[in-house]
């Protein structure tokens, strides 16, 4: 299935006294993953809203392994699960510079129509950038 990575350095904002990273922080990794995922496929989230579909997040699953440290480079690997429909779904990999796996994710966001405010079909642009 489709895949994207982005790396970023933990900023020491988004740790804690002890320069570890607060666990509310790596849903907001997630959403950038995604959105840049979104993006090399050449569509942006903006252009989404403004198209009438918004893509709320119904469900939100993360496992810590290890700690991500103040300064640290990690990279957020994005992984579709499977062809889009009303629902869109992925998993996620976070890894630090040596390589450890740190966290593991899944979300499971909902294609929504912003005037009706009703689930709605995967956007057609999605499916043939993907190739369905």
């Amino acid at each position: 299935m489709r895949t994207n990575e982005i790396s970023f350095r933990i900023r020491y904002s988004e740790t804690d006294q002890m320069g570890v990273v607060y666990h509310g922080n790596y849903a907001q990794y997630l959403e950038l993953a995604r959105v840049e995922w979104l993006r090399s496929l050449g569509i942006s989230y903006k252009s989404m809203e403004e198209g009438g579909i918004m893509l709320p997040v119904i469900s939100l699953s993360i496992n810590y392994l290890k700690p991500a440290l103040y300064d640290d480079l990690i990279t957020v690997k994005v992984i579709l699960k499977k062809k889009p429909a009303v629902r869109i779904e992925f998993d996620y990999e976070i890894t630090n510079e040596a390589g450890d796996l740190l966290v593991t994710a899944n979300t499971v966001l909902v294609f929504m129509d912003t005037k009706r405010k009703r689930p709605t079909k995967c956007p057609q642009i999605l499916l043939d950038k993907l190739n369905y």
